[in-house]
């Protein structure tokens, strides 16, 4: 019996002993291997794209970054001039005084913004109270020639009066009618004031008071210039081109107006002079443009003329081409700053260089100060070995 025992109690042993090693294996058959990435150390952010400047809109203008949008034309087809900016026609008025006399009151000072109309000097004037007097007689006697025609007409209606007396009052009441309205437009034209006293010199235009000659106490005569006011949003660029270029340029031509901070500004030709000055032997192409800018103010045009030749190279600023790596590049703006694009450039001429190949119409690159973006990037390749 107890021998039966002991071999039933070791036949179980072994079939355990079986059953758990075959488990293992099993086991060690099923499970999942290790992958090789979580054996590893992690992986490093992946690095930013080669040859670009991550640069917002905010950081570029606080570094004094300016862009340009490039378009087709090599430089045989621009016209590059010297100009100047000018007020238009309708965007500067010289203001005089309408009658002599003295100025009692002064209301607005160099550089002060003036609404149309509104009031700048006022001049106590002979002239003015003449004008009132002359207004006031006028009036009066229309009044009285207007009574007497209705007198008159009543009279021929009851024929007691004869056809002859009734015209003759018409034509006298037509006459001081007509005498009263010459007064009325004489003192408006003069702007007397309500007083009679004084007349007022107020401005035709809006814009800013760029000149005063008018002294307070002075005596001044008639049509003597006293203030000066321009709108600086009514200018125009007046280019001096060469003859050959001025018979190439017609109105509605497009023009690129380079500003002195080395700001862009769209413009169309109005106009080109069909003389040459005698002292230049040039002729004037007259520009439109929208936009503030001071009159006076030295600024370059370059001109594409719609008869000029064709090209497809793209012309841009001399400074926007940078040398990086032994390479010629351009920084081509992007969505999270600048990439710096090859490009195969061609002639050059009056700081401006050809683009032959590496550009397309429409791009915005960095013109002014682009040598910034040229030294951030060479500092990114240093940091990078």
């Amino acid at each position: 019996m107890t021998l039966t025992n002991n071999r039933l109690l070791g036949g179980a042993a072994a079939v355990a002993l079986l059953a758990s090693g075959g488990g293992f294996l099993i086991a060690r058959m099923t499970a999942p291997t290790p992958s090789v990435a979580t054996a590893e150390a992690p992986t490093k952010k992946a690095d930013a794209p080669a040859d670009t400047v991550t640069m917002d809109e905010t950081a570029a203008k606080t570094a004094g970054i300016v862009t340009e949008t490039v378009n087709a034309g090599g430089l045989s087809a621009e016209v590059i001039a010297q100009a100047a900016v000018s007020a238009s026609p309708t965007g500067e008025a010289i203001i005089t005084a309408r009658a002599g006399g003295a100025v009692v009151r002064l209301l607005k000072r160099l550089g002060d913004p003036v609404r149309a109309g509104e009031a700048l000097a006022i001049v106590e004037s002979r002239d003015a109270a003449q004008f009132a007097a002359d207004r006031k007689v006028a009036a009066a006697r229309s009044t009285l020639a207007q009574k007497g025609l209705a007198r008159e007409r009543y009279l021929y209606e009851q024929r007691v009066s004869s056809r002859a007396d009734f015209e003759r009052a018409q034509a006298e009441a037509a006459t001081a009618a007509a005498e009263a309205e010459r007064a009325r437009n004489a003192a408006g034209a003069a702007n007397v004031t309500s007083d009679g006293r004084g007349v007022v010199v107020a401005s035709p235009i809006t814009g800013r008071v760029t000149a005063i000659a008018a002294k307070l106490g002075a005596f001044v005569q008639p049509e003597t210039e006293l203030f000066r006011i321009a709108d600086p949003r009514q200018v125009q660029i007046e280019a001096s081109v060469g003859a050959n270029d001025a018979q190439r340029l017609t109105a509605g031509d497009r023009a690129i107006v380079e500003l002195p901070d080395g700001r862009t500004l769209e413009g169309r030709v109005r106009a080109v002079t069909p003389g040459l000055a005698s002292e230049t032997r040039t002729a004037t192409a007259v520009v439109d443009v929208s936009g503030s800018l001071q009159p006076g103010l030295a600024v370059r045009v370059r001109l594409i003329p719609s008869r000029g030749d064709v090209s497809n190279a793209i012309v841009v600023p001399d400074e926007a081409v940078q040398s990086f790596e032994g390479r010629d590049v351009v920084f081509v703006r992007t969505g999270q700053g600048f990439r710096a694009q090859t490009v195969t450039i061609g002639q050059r001429s009056n700081g401006r260089v050809e683009i032959l190949k590496g550009l397309k119409p429409g791009q915005q690159i960095a013109t002014r100060n682009a040598f910034l973006l040229k030294a951030e990037l060479g500092k990114g390749a240093g940091e990078e070995e």
